[in-house]
């Protein structure tokens, strides 16, 4: 899967699209959210051998000597600018909700401060589209990963009065956030290609799990040995130090051209347009979104709520990480194009039983058993769903030129369906803490929201599959 390189003339522009039909067909499953050869399809449009359009930087040749999976450098420089902010979040992030909860116990504290910090997100996003077309995607990138030091940096400042300034936190935290995912995906489109887009996430998957294992497991330990609010420094300190370390090395990735003019509602015009494959795959994202907005907080608070103790929850992380980096090693090693419709029907069917369990009691051994068998089953899903989106903003030249736009849409997607899962939150904790049983059956509700994903662009993998297997994809 060979990283293409930036073709700076028109006559290699030329050749790349009139690629031959036997080349690798597009889109193998990837990605931490977040259809396409259908699209094309449907849009009477030849498939095209790889993205149209997308820049990836440098290294062709020598990715293409390595064969089709290689990662060329600045693929490699944004894994690791990637994987040390995810770090910076796993120690301090993970346990940003039990500080804010510890000060009263109060569930409605920490669903609104995620309610701002994903509505913050999804307007900044939309906001800074026109910056990043203009100004340059790695800036962006470099003031997400500032902001979100500053964040952190703030809650060290703040010390335990931090959890009287939940809101504004959770706002500068959206703000963090969505200035560095709008620049992360586009640079991942633009680096990335159809044909070794399932290798890069299942990298970015297994580095994730890496961090995702030990980083709160070592926070737990470290607030347990420290005590109180002073454990709370010492992790809120390292992740400020990953963020410093994140700014530079992201420096070393190449800076893009301005893109043009940003349409800024575009998104609107797609959705109108009958014909248009998003009208299937915005309800999809934003069905995911819908799980992805609370389980991504209450399933560790609610693990805190149940222990008492930050080293459990630690614990629990390493457990359920440790499972997701052996699920995403192998399904990013097995997963193929046609193979993309069954994966996520049985990944989100897998999902989903998994929190039955809790319906017979909220405890412990019930939230470990979520936990592992989302670990498990959540890649199956999440794989085949990221790819087969950013392979949609990649399906032809004009596509792909309007790839910031795009990536504002999918985002907007997720954040329309987190907000409406954490609102859905918000009413079952209205009195400060849900009961056992409301809180069980809001995470089945929510947690079963994928399936009705799926079923939206079933058939659009399904085409997507069969044109996979008509040009000859290759087995493992």
């Amino acid at each position: 899967m060979e990283v293409v390189a930036h073709m700076s003339t028109r006559k290699h522009r030329r050749r790349r699209l009139s690629a031959p039909a036997d080349m690798p067909v597009p889109g193998q499953g990837g990605e931490p959210g977040r259809g396409d050869m259908e699209a094309a399809a449907m849009a009477g449009e030849r498939p095209i051998g790889r993205d149209a359009g997308s820049s990836a930087p440098h290294g062709r040749q020598k990715a293409a000597s390595r064969g089709k999976a290689a990662i060329d450098g600045q693929a490699a420089m944004l894994l690791a600018v990637l994987t040390l902010f995810n770090s910076a979040n796993a120690f301090s992030g993970t346990f940003v909700p039990v500080y804010l909860f510890k000060a009263g116990h109060n569930y409605s504290l920490v669903g609104m401060y995620s309610l701002l910090q994903y509505l913050c997100g999804g307007i900044c996003v939309w906001l800074a589209g026109a910056w990043v077309k203009q100004k340059g995607l790695v800036l962006s990138l470099r003031t997400g990963v500032a902001l979100s030091g500053i964040f952190y940096l703030s809650v060290l400042l703040l010390g335990g009065a931090a959890r009287s300034y939940a809101a504004p936190l959770g706002m500068l935290n959206g703000i963090a956030g969505g200035f560095f995912w709008l620049a992360y995906n586009v640079l991942y489109f633009e680096i990335t290609e159809r044909d070794n887009r399932d290798r890069f996430n299942g990298w970015a998957g297994l580095l994730g799990s890496g961090v995702g294992m030990f980083a709160p497991w070592l926070s737990g330990i470290i607030i347990a040995a420290r005590g109180g609010d002073a454990g709370y420094a010492v992790i809120f300190g390292l992740s400020l130090a990953l963020f410093v370390l994140a700014a530079v090395i992201s420096a070393k990735l190449k800076k893009r051209p301005p893109q043009g003019r940003y349409q800024w509602f575009m998104a609107i015009r797609e959705l109108r347009d009958p014909s248009s494959p998003w009208r299937r795959f915005v309800p999809a994202i934003l069905f995911q979104g819908l799980r992805d907005g609370v389980f991504m907080f209450l399933i560790g608070l609610t693990v805190y709520a149940a222990t008492q103790r930050e080293k459990q929850l630690g614990s629990f992380y390493l457990v359920t990480s440790l499972v997701a980096l052996v699920s995403f090693w192998i399904c990013g090693k097995l997963l193929r194009p046609s193979r993309r419709s069954a994966a996520m029907l049985a990944g989100t069917l897998a999902m989903t039983a998994v929190i039955v369990p809790l319906l017979a009691g909220v405890k412990y051994s019930t939230l470990l058993l979520l936990g592992i068998g989302t670990s498990l089953f959540a890649p199956l899903y999440m794989i085949p769903m990221t790819s087969a989106v950013f392979d949609l903003i990649g399906r032809s030249e004009d596509s792909a030129r309007r790839r910031v736009e795009y990536t504002v849409l999918r985002e907007a997607s997720l954040t329309v369906g987190r907000v409406a899962g954490v609102g859905a939150f918000l009413v079952v904790a209205s009195g400060g803490t849900p009961s056992p049983d409301r809180l069980a059956w809001l995470l089945l509700i929510l947690g079963s929201a994928p399936i009705a994903g799926w079923w939206f662009i079933r058939r659009s993998l399904k085409v997507q599959g069969q044109t996979a297997t008509a040009a000859g994809e290759r087995r493992p």
